[in-house]
């Protein structure tokens, strides 16, 4: 005889089930496509090009959970929760094609080995995994999560829907006297308890009001599924799917000012249909602003709560009524006060930034432009270009921007670079060197491009100063721009003001191809991304490099030969416009790995992980309160290592985490210095 078991056992008006399966799957797909209605509302946006690269991605994140999984305890709950719910799922399917078409599949090994023994082990990991993450949200109580009942029902009602199926199949085991049912061994636990405590009659009837209860449970959360969080079993994998293929650095979107009558966004209409899924997909974890900086230094800005308060306007602009709960510290309380600004039912065309707490300009301008909140989001939400966008509304439509800003970008239409108060001139650096400009830049074979933080504040110049001497001593055929350089426009961008950017971005390019460039050097990582990532939407065809990966390469090709003396302990800061946003991670660390004997160390937040300098997105040009300077955080980890070298490759990296270790520093002598100053160091001739 073959193993198997009686499907519907004990359970009569099978009919009824059918009956209830079409207002479930309505009311569901209601729910999916109100979501999906919306999305469509946005603004287009490309995000289905290269198909094969994006359902890899989908396998690599969606599937096999990359990114959840670097926090090892939520992911492994994670992992337990989805995985069981697609081996019920798949289980659910088996037991619909024997019972509804006959397929006789349940049958034999498969019935034993999966049916039973694989089923049963998977439902008991998924009621494992919901108490996991029971205790880390009730009893650990991590600040990052949102505390919502809605959360609270979902645990439960999985917890119960699991629990409903080991009764009703050990109740089934016990009374039917099931020759397999030591195959199921958490339903046999049931069973063998079950014998004990109740008579064969009592099982029967448990058993059948058990198994109407489990299928109007189970019913009812699929139909309320599309109207939670757990809506982002769907959203999550689309969302993966349209995520941005090209670097971070490449993220930000250009405006067409020939078609656009408005500039930046300040309404869910102004964002694209991508956007408008981002809000649908967040599943509320909290990691984006875990890793925030300007939060972490107790700022307001908060990448989480900006999705989730825009996503709560986007709800009640469809008329949704909002979800009860404690949301935390940061608390989603809706301005919905009537006011010509605020009106009292939101609409899609409705302001948004200041109609709820986190999109008010104050935490806005407090963002770094880091993207650690992208890079950490395990479903590819883009928090970061929506601030930039909100910013662009701020600075272009109402001209409201901080002060200090308000100045960089005076002087980068009146000068060119965005330090008004410096009398230095793009070639104070170059004094002594036979640096050669204007007409040799077509006869080079790299040029170098200074920056403005290289050429105008005095401390990059002795960095620029030493990757020019490395490039000669290397035999590089470089030129540099000289006088006719200009900032490259990234601080104006950030900033928000893409007028101002796109103008420099084609002065730049007309210039550099006038000059037949074809090879860019610059120890800027903020120069680097925007050649590399954003000029060739204006016609700049250049290859790039930072200074980091030339040098590593001139040393690899035997062309710098330095000899490590040092026996001084480093560290390396990774810029996030260099590591983080393009990947750039192993140059640089080559670079210190030669310049010492005494080894490198690595800060605890590294790489894609690496914890901001507090100088990017214009922030550099922003007088910070003293309690809440991202650079001195960045600093105090530095510290912490023990290195005698903070080694960074960045001009704005430089500036604050000098200033940041000065300030945190104490007894300690910790110097601040580029990856070019430590190897042109041990690139010098020794002298006895």
């Amino acid at each position: 005889m073959d193993a198997t078991r009686q499907i519907y056992w004990n359970v009569s008006q099978v009919w009824a089930m059918y009956a209830l399966l079409l207002p479930t799957a309505s009311v569901a797909g209601y729910g999916v496509y109100r979501r999906w209605s919306r999305w469509r509302r946005g603004r287009p946006a490309a995000r289905f090009d290269r198909p094969w690269e994006r359902v890899r991605l989908v396998l690599k994140h969606a599937l096999a959970q990359r990114r959840t999984a670097r926090e090892r305890y939520a992911g492994l709950f994670h992992l337990l929760i989805s995985y069981g719910f697609v081996v019920l799922t798949m289980a659910t399917t088996v037991v619909a094609l024997d019972a509804d078409f006959g397929t006789a599949i349940m049958r034999g090994r498969f019935y034993l080995y999966f049916q039973s023994f694989v089923v049963d082990l998977f439902g008991a990991l998924v009621m494992l995994g919901v108490s996991m993450a029971a205790a880390r949200r009730y009893v650990r109580r991590p600040r990052k999560l949102v505390h919502t009942d809605e959360a609270a029902l979902i645990l439960a009602a999985v917890f119960l829907i699991c629990l409903q199926g080991f009764l009703v199949e050990g109740w089934r085991i016990a009374a039917t006297n099931d020759p397999w049912g030591a195959w199921s061994p958490f339903g046999n636990l049931v069973a063998r308890a079950s014998r004990r405590l109740m008579s064969v009659e009592t099982m029967r009837g448990a058993h059948a009001f058990a198994w109407w209860f489990h299928l109007v449970t189970s019913f009812a959360f699929l139909a309320w599924l599309p109207y939670t969080k757990m809506a982002h079993v769907l959203t999550a994998p689309l969302n993966i799917y349209a995520a941005n293929l090209a670097p971070i650095g490449a993220a930000l979107k250009r405006i067409d000012f020939e078609q656009t009558e408005s500039f930046g966004v300040n309404s869910l209409a102004g964002f694209t249909w991508k956007d408008l899924l981002d809000l649908d997909a967040c599943t509320e974890c909290g990691r984006c602003t875990a890793v925030c900086p300007a939060h972490a230094v107790g700022k307001e800005l908060s990448p989480r709560d900006i999705i989730l308060q825009l996503r709560d306007l986007a709800r009640k602009a469809d008329g949704e009524t909002g979800r009860g709960g404690d949301r935390g510290t940061e608390a989603v309380s809706l301005n919905v006060t009537p006011s010509p600004r605020h009106p009292v039912t939101p609409s899609m065309s409705s302001p948004i930034i200041g109609a709820v707490p986190a999109t008010s300009p104050v935490p806005l301008w407090q963002c770094t432009t880091c993207a650690a909140c992208v890079e950490a989001c395990p479903v590819f939400i883009e928090q970061m270009p929506k601030i930039v966008d909100m910013r662009r509304f701020l600075v272009m439509e109402e001209a409201e921007f901080p002060d200090s800003m308000q100045e960089a970008v005076m002087s980068l239409e009146r000068r060119g670079h965005p330090f008004s108060g410096t009398q230095a001139t793009r070639l104070d650096w170059a004094e002594g060197l036979n640096v050669r400009t204007g007409s040799d830049v077509k006869d080079a074979e790299v040029l170098l491009w200074v920056g403005c933080g290289g050429a105008l504040i005095e401390r990059n110049q002795k960095v620029t100063r030493a990757t020019a001497q490395l490039l000669e001593q290397a035999g590089v055929k470089f030129a540099v721009l000289g006088r006719e350089e200009k900032c490259s426009g990234d601080p104006a961008r950030r900033i928000g003001n893409e007028f101002l950017f796109e103008q420099l971005a084609r002065e730049n390019v007309a210039n550099l191809n006038r000059h037949n460039v074809r090879k860019v050097v610059t120890a800027c990582p903020h120069c680097f991304n925007t050649f590399r990532n954003e000029y060739p939407a204006y016609g700049g065809a250049f290859e790039v490099f930072h200074h980091s990966e030339y040098l590593a390469r001139l040393v690899g090709e035997g062309r710098l030969k330095p000899l490590p003396d040092s026996g001084k302990k480093i560290t390396f800061h990774d810029p996030c416009y260099l590591g983080r946003q393009n990947g750039v991670y192993e140059a640089p660390r080559a670079l210190v790995q030669i310049s010492t004997r005494g080894g490198a160390v690595e800060m605890p937040r590294a790489r894609s992980n690496s914890f901001c300098c507090g100088g990017g997105g214009g922030m550099s040009f922003v007088d910070e309160p003293p309690d809440k300077r991202v650079n001195q955080e960045r600093a105090r980890e530095a510290l912490e290592t023990g290195a005698d070298v903070l080694a960074v490759g960045c001009p704005f990296c430089m500036t604050m985490l000098e200033d940041g270790v000065n300030a945190r520093k104490g007894d300690r002598d910790m110097k601040v210095l580029d990856v070019a100053e430590l190897l042109w160091e041990v690139s010098q001739p020794k002298t006895d």
